[in-house]
């Protein structure tokens, strides 16, 4: 039954999970960023390797933990049609395929040095990323074990312990860094490859401390998930999989055109890697802002979506939107303002601070159209419609933006921009088709309930 919320209410619902996990996304994005600068400060080497592992690790990070974003929604459905009862089995075996997913991924990164001779990467980059990619694997089972925690607490409420073991984990990568960059005691010097180590044994500090506080918190008590053992149900299992495998998909499609920009680049030299690396680093941090609201956004639909509530939830999209849109606006004149700063943070190059500060130009191009297409997608997860927005995105990055962009950037005088006119028109594209399914769907749960 559909009952009156107000606008200040569900402002304030969103704000409420909003900043906490906004903050969130700013320390776990901080984990790169933190890497892109002091890498940039060793030489353009270091910068240029990092650029690469990263640009391989990012991709399949976040298709494997996007995967568990399933959680999210699934708990808050059964949150919001009251039956808690179910919470404790739907985390289970989310942990189960987690745990899977996790080792799956690990060994893809062990393999994926393999293909950076492939890919065209300059054999100079080839030690550094190759040891980034072979370290950093070995903490992919706790960054999947890790999201599905995360999706559980956020999905409940409860976005704040998340926030603040993400903040300490960034306070700690700084001296982990330096031992494993720079070397101390029998660890030897590794350069940029060193923050593969580092970020490795962070992803397991992270997920042993919020399992941890997750078993002895009261909060957690009415739905604790760690008061037994299940074996795997592959009933529910299929279900987090039907859900969660088109949301890993949709980020991966995304994330990926962004993050094997830099792979495409390689070869115009270090000084264009370098410069993409400090502009795709600064969008990173920013969309970390429509990103939070889009998972807040999640969260809510889902809850309202669960209890049959379709006037609260649209109440909630709409609202969604224009705070998007507020953000966006706020965001391009910020980075416009500021673009000499934000470069100079990363470099004192000159010649990669000038690239850098033209290719943020293209950045305040689509900030509008990404918060758009990220609160669409938002809503219609919360709706458990995935597997259009992952069709979608699959369209409009790898089937228009990836084209245009390698062949702006390879065989016009346009280099880096080329690429970033096609991330812009891929936006673009997302964006039209996801606000346009959200619309459909809308109108469809209307006549169906």
């Amino acid at each position: 039954m559909s009952h009156v919320t107000t606008t200040r209410f569900e402002l304030k619902q969103l704000f409420h999970l909003m900043i906490p996990i906004l903050i969130t996304q700013f320390a776990q994005a901080g984990f790169g960023l933190i890497d892109t600068i002091m890498a940039g400060h060793m030489s353009s080497n270091d910068l240029a390797a990092i650029a690469v592992g990263v640009g391989l690790w990012i991709p399949v990070m976040l298709l494997f933990s996007g995967i568990m974003i399933a959680t999210t929604p699934l708990v808050a459905e059964a949150n919001g049609a009251r039956t808690p009862e179910k919470i404790p089995s739907i985390v289970r075996q989310s942990l189960w395929v987690a745990l899977i997913l996790g080792i799956l991924a690990m060994l893809i990164l062990q393999a994926m040095p393999l293909l950076l001779p492939v890919l065209g990467v300059p054999e100079s980059l080839l030690p550094k990323a190759s040891l980034f990619l072979h370290a950093i694997g070995f903490g992919m089972p706790a960054v999947t074990m890790y999201a599905t925690l995360r999706g559980y607490s956020e999905a409940l409420g409860y976005p704040k312990p998340v926030t603040a073991i993400s903040l300490i984990a960034l306070i700690v990568q700084i001296p982990l860094n330096l031992i494993f960059m720079y070397g101390m005691g029998p660890i030897p010097h590794l350069g940029s490859a060193g923050c593969g180590f580092a970020t490795a044994i962070l992803q397991w500090l992270m997920f042993m401390t919020l399992a941890l506080f997750v078993f002895k918190a009261k909060r957690y008590q009415k739905t604790q998930i760690f008061s037994g053992l299940e074996n795997i149900d592959l009933t529910l299992v299929k279900r987090i999989l039907k859900l969660g495998l088109p949301i890993g998909l949709a980020i991966f499609f995304e994330v990926s055109i962004f993050s094997t920009a830099a792979i495409i680049l390689s070869p115009l030299g270090e000084i264009v890697v370098a410069s993409h690396q400090i502009a795709i680093s600064v969008t990173s941090q920013l969309f970390m802002i429509p990103m939070s609201l889009a998972l807040a956004l999640t969260i809510r639909v889902g809850t309202y979506y669960g209890a049959k509530n379709l006037v609260a939830m649209r109440k909630v999209q709409k609202i969604g939107l224009i705070t998007a849109t507020v953000f966006a606006l706020v965001t391009m004149i910020l980075m416009g303002a500021f673009r000499p700063f934000i470069v100079s943070i990363y470099t004192s190059d000159y010649d990669v601070s000038v690239a850098a500060m033209y290719l943020i130009l293209f950045a305040i191009a689509y900030q509008l159209m990404d918060a758009w297409q990220v609160s669409a997608a938002g809503c219609l997860r919360g709706m458990q419609d995935t597997k259009g927005p992952m069709w979608i995105t699959l369209i409009a990055y790898w089937v228009i933006a990836f084209p245009v962009g390698i062949y702006l950037a390879r065989f016009t005088d346009m280099g880096a921009a080329g690429v970033w006119t096609g991330l812009i028109v891929g936006l673009s594209v997302a964006c039209v088709l996801l606000l346009t399914r959200l619309y459909k769907n809308n109108k469809r749960l209307q006549k169906e309930l």
